[in-house]
């Protein structure tokens, strides 16, 4: 398995925003407000996924006072963390659509409340992806002393 690129994120994100923008065009008025639900859930999991990144990291190091870690679990969370990376950008797209429909309509209170909340959820799910992206790097096998060029 290749390593997220972060070009392909970001592609994802725009695609995502300019196709939510456009539908909101026609379909803003009939949907319902922004859920709050959405800021804590996708920090926890975000959160979820940094301290596990952050154990892994210290298992394949073989740290004091931690057990090794099965090869296939570290498979599972690079997994885990490749389509957490590319989910968190494809609602990141989402969410930034809703921020720039709604931009133009501030002085409205729903559309304001949508702004918020969808502006705070953009921020969760950008740091979801940072703490996939992390996660994904944790996931690594480190390099052998005999692999690394002699100085």
């Amino acid at each position: 398995m290749k390593p997220s690129r972060p070009g392909v994120l970001v592609l994802l994100l725009v695609a995502f925003a300019v196709l939510t923008w456009g539908l909101l065009q026609q379909f803003y008025s009939d949907l319902p407000t922004v859920p709050w639900t959405a800021i804590p859930t996708v920090l926890l999991l975000a959160v979820g996924e940094a301290y596990s990144g952050w154990m892994t990291r210290a298992r394949i190091e073989r740290r004091p006072d931690t057990k090794p870690v099965e090869p296939l679990a570290v498979a599972r969370l690079a997994a885990l963390a490749k389509a957490s990376a590319y989910a968190g950008a494809a609602f990141a797209g989402v969410f930034a659509g809703f921020v720039f429909h709604v931009l133009p309509l501030l002085d409205q209170d729903t559309p304001r409340r949508d702004f918020f909340l969808a502006g705070g959820s953009l921020i969760a799910c950008v740091v979801l992806v940072c703490s996939a992206l992390y996660l994904e790097h944790c996931c690594r096998v480190p390099k052998r002393p005999e692999d690394e060029p002699g100085i």
